[in-house]
Formats: structure tokens, C-alpha cells, sequence
């Protein structure tokens, strides 16, 4: 078995204009100081990193790891949630994702797939020139709109949404795959993989494409009631990332699952900082040992009540106390004899 490694942190909730928020090197002294040894790097915020030109330069890559390394920090992953988001729109959702392109792609729909996968490839090469094996990202999303549909879906149409969805993410697959890096989609309400259904059928659209991973996030799990548990019994040899970040499920006579279009503090399910929600980690973080996981536990902070500061704070103790260090021996070892086969032929009476 394998120790997990962390604590690490996803930065993008705490990215700012402020200090210590400000650029890579404040905000890497920080996450140190709170007792934090990975970050994850959220690639749109170009004052943590320039994407293209940790693509394109070995020395640049070196000199961030040098800096973070500086900090007693490493990189957990690279992340491309909102590059990814823009692989596969649905045109309803136009408006509202442009905002996550640059100002001169809004209302260019075709245009903004194509610099998503750009983006998403420079992150390849990026991870690979900074020794990385992992990468965090979202599947983007061209069915979710009949996630609950009436009237209902049409004979073929999710087939046909996974080979699109499959058709455009197989270059990407296929870059990484040359870089040495697994994509890990991180299953999540919103986009076309939000379960393990889904997640099945877009595998089996890229051909069991090896890269094709998962990011498990076990809050985005609970509120859709589905066993997070269960999930890594079952799909374990496909996580290779893992987000710490806490959530709980309190239906009402007036709200359930799909949250009454209220806001977050007033849903049914609600994220919440680690350790003040329901999910059980020691069950996850037992698990993940059980199966070999020796990837990074990322703490994201989104909580609808405590402020981000104290999650942060408190978020690498959390972490910390949950990891397991996995053991090298049996506990009944000390009762052991040698083997010796005429001893085991007597046992069995043979």
C-alpha cells in the first residue's frame, strides 16, 4: 500500500488582488505557512502562471518549480476546470460561459472551442515539462440540459452527445497521453460526466482511452445521493486526483436535491468546509489507501458559511489527520511461522 500525499490546496478560491493572494511567490509563502505542501494551480489566473509559456519553455518551468520549491511546496496537478468547461457547450449556455474566454472569442462559439483545446494541450505539455503525471479538469457539457428532461430524450441522443463529446476530448486524450499525463475529469453536476453512468459511457466512446481519469470530489456525491463509498470500490484504478472538500444533504418539505433554484446557505444540499459537513473521510481516506492511491489530497475550500480564511486554516490539519500511514507488515505477523510445505501438507491432512 501507498501513503497519500498532502496537505494540498486548490488555489483557485483564494486567488486576488491583495496580498498575500497576489502572485505566485505571496501567495505560495501562505499556503506554507498554513501548513501546506502541494498547490494546485489553476491555469486561467495568469498571475500565478502563463500556460503557453510553460508549454512552450523548460527554463520557465523550472524557475516556478524553483520558486515553489523555495516555499518547501511541490505542484499536486495543473488545472484547466474552466478551459475544459469550454470544450462542449451547449449553445443555451452560451451567454453565460463566455465569460470564462477572453473578450475577443464571446460570441464565437467555434472559435472559443478551439482555443479551450489549445489551452487544454499547452496544460499537457506544461505538466510534463514541470514532471507532473496528473491533471485536473472539467469534460464541458452538451446534455446536461436534459439531465431531467421532458418531454423526454429522443431515441440516440446520448449516444450521439458522448461520440461528440468523445470526438472532441480524443486529440486532447491523445496529447497527454504522449506527455505522460492522465486527465482527471472531476465528476460533477453541470457536466456531461456528473456520475459513474456517464463517466462509463464516455469511456467507452474514447475506446477505454487509458488517460481518460478521474478526479473524485465526494461532496458533489453526496448531493446527489449517490454511495461515494461504493464509488471507489468501483472505480479506483481510474482516480489519480482527489478533492478534500466537505458537503451536507438536509431535505425539507420545500426543497430537495435540485435546490428550489435558492441560494447556496438556503438549498437542501449545501458545500461546506472540510470537516463541517457529512462526508465521511475517514471512510474515503481509508479506502484510497486500501487501493494504492498515492496521488494528492487537494483541500477545495467552497463553503456558503465560514469565511475562506479559516477554511484555509483549517483545512491543512484536517488533511493532515486523515492521512493514513499505510503499513509495511500484517498485524498477526508476530504469529507467523516459516513456510515449509510438509507443515502446510500436514495442516491440510494430504
Amino acid at each position: 500500500m501507498k501513503t497519500i500525499k498532502g496537505p494540498g490546496i486548490f488555489l483557485a478560491q483564494f486567488v486576488g488582488k491583495d496580498k498575500p493572494f497576489n502572485n505566485l511567490d505571496n501567495i505560495c509563502g501562505w499556503a506554507a505557512s498554513l501548513g501546506y505542501k502541494g498547490i494546485q494551480i489553476p491555469t486561467w489566473e495568469s498571475s500565478l502562471i502563463n500556460l503557453q509559456l510553460a508549454a512552450e519553455s523548460q527554463d520557465y518551468c523550472d524557475e516556478i518549480k524553483g520558486k515553489i520549491a523555495a516555499h518547501g511546496l511541490e505542484i499536486t496537478e495543473l488545472s484547466t476546470h474552466l478551459q475544459g468547461q469550454l470544450v462542449a457547450v451547449n449553445p443555451a449556455y452560451d451567454m453565460m460561459f463566455d465569460n470564462f474566454a477572453p473578450d475577443h472569442l464571446r460570441g464565437k462559439p467555434v472559435e472559443r472551442t478551439t482555443w479551450a483545446i489549445q489551452q487544454v494541450k499547452w496544460a499537457g505539455t506544461a505538466s510534463r515539462n514541470l514532471g507532473l503525471d496528473a491533471h485536473a479538469t472539467f469534460s464541458g457539457a452538451l446534455m446536461w440540459h436534459t439531465v431531467y428532461p421532458w418531454p423526454q430524450r429522443p431515441a440516440g441522443l446520448v449516444h450521439m452527445g458522448m461520440q461528440e463529446l468523445a470526438k472532441r476530448w480524443l486529440p486532447v486524450l491523445n496529447h497527454f497521453d504522449a506527455c505522460g499525463v492522465d486527465i482527471c475529469y472531476e465528476i460533477h453536476p453541470g457536466e456531461d460526466l456528473f456520475d459513474g453512468l456517464t463517466y462509463e459511457l464516455f469511456l467507452k466512446a474514447t475506446g477505454n482511452h487509458p488517460r481518460a481519469c478521474i478526479l473524485y470530489d465526494p461532496s458533489h456525491f453526496l448531493l446527489q445521493q449517490l454511495d461515494y463509498l461504493s464509488f471507489i470500490d468501483v472505480y479506483h484504478e481510474r482516480i489519480r486526483a482527489f478533492h478534500v472538500k466537505d458537503a451536507e444533504f438536509n431535505p425539507t418539505g420545500r426543497c430537495g436535491v435540485y435546490g428550489g433554484y435558492a441560494d447556496w446557505k438556503d438549498r437542501a444540499g449545501r458545500f461546506r468546509s472540510p470537516g463541517d459537513g457529512q462526508i465521511d473521510f475517514k471512510g474515503i481516506f481509508s479506502k484510497l489507501a486500501q487501493y494504492d492511491y498515492d496521488g494528492w489530497a487537494v483541500m477545495e475550500w467552497e463553503c456558503c458559511i465560514k469565511s475562506p480564511e479559516q477554511g484555509a486554516r483549517e483545512g491543512a490539519p484536517f488533511i493532515a489527520g486523515h492521512i493514513i500511514e499505510v503499513t509495511d507488515k500484517a498485524f498477526d505477523d508476530f504469529a507467523g511461522a516459516e513456510t515449509d510445505a510438509a507443515i502446510l501438507r500436514k495442516i491440510l491432512g494430504i
